[in-house]
């Protein structure tokens, strides 16, 4: 198991393409741990404005009656993907990991293999 910390390091070394990285806790829209990002990716403001985009979804599939559960969100960008992973388990509820990902170096088969893998090792 790894703290918030460790999991974002983790994130940022080992997924190829990453720009930034937050865990973000949707019911307030903060950012509870950020890394990376820039000048040009202000994680405080991606993590507010994700927080509606995950908001919005919620509200939707229940509106449409779904009975299932968000796994990841994928927005893309002409030159970034950016990946917000609902987590899941106890302690877990309320928070999503979002990542910011170098279109040109990212594989993104590959960023969701590996968030989904630090999402379940990440005790908050």
């Amino acid at each position: 198991m790894s703290n918030t910390e460790t999991a974002l390091k983790e994130a940022m070394t080992s997924i190829e393409g990453t720009v930034g990285v937050a865990l973000v806790d949707f019911n307030s829209g903060m950012a509870l741990g950020t890394l990376g990002g820039g000048k040009d990716l202000d994680l405080g403001v991606a993590a507010a404005g994700n927080t509606d985009v995950v908001r919005a979804k919620v509200r939707t599939m229940e509106h449409l009656g779904l009975k299932d559960e968000i796994e990841d969100i994928l927005i893309t960008l002409g030159g970034q993907y950016h990946l917000i992973r609902l987590m899941k388990g106890r302690g877990k509820t309320g928070l999503f990991l979002y990542l910011a990902l170098d279109r040109g170096r990212a594989n993104l088969a590959m960023a969701r293999h590996q968030l989904k893998r630090i999402e379940a090792g990440l005790e908050v």
